[in-house]
């Protein structure tokens, strides 16, 4: 079964048919978009379901007729034009200027998860 995009002719009144009418259609297996229009009563439902029998369902709720059912084609996929190939280059701490060099490089400790160890001239401070 193909997509189909149904427009249908309600009768809604009341804010709580029309809450009933939205819950009845999506249950619908197959239902892709529901839109409805307040000022009109139409309500257009697109998906690959049977609309006979979803306006046997709504037919219990409020009054529905059927205005259109159209197929919807698939949009056509325009190419893509090619992207120019970027050349990445291995990571290392030169290629970014703001990072600190790496402090186990020259320090005793090696550096560990939540906890940095940091030098100075006369005292070794861990801050965790």
């Amino acid at each position: 079964m193909t997509a189909q995009k149904s427009v249908l002719q309600l009768s809604v009144h009341d804010e709580r048919i029309r809450k009933n009418v939205w819950r009845t259609v999506s249950k619908f297996s197959g239902v892709t978009s529901i839109e409805m229009d307040e000022k009109t009563g139409k309500m257009t439902v697109v998906g690959e379901v049977d609309v006979s029998r979803i306006v046997w369902k709504l037919r219990k709720i409020c009054r529905a007729d059927i205005v259109s059912v159209d197929v919807v084609k698939p949009p056509e996929k325009k190419p893509e034009p090619e992207k120019p190939v970027e050349i990445a280059y291995p990571v290392t701490h030169l290629n970014y200027p703001y990072q600190c060099y790496s402090s186990y490089a020259n320090s005793y400790y090696q550096q560990c998860g939540d906890y940095r160890v940091v030098e100075e001239p006369n005292t070794i401070c861990v801050i965790m």
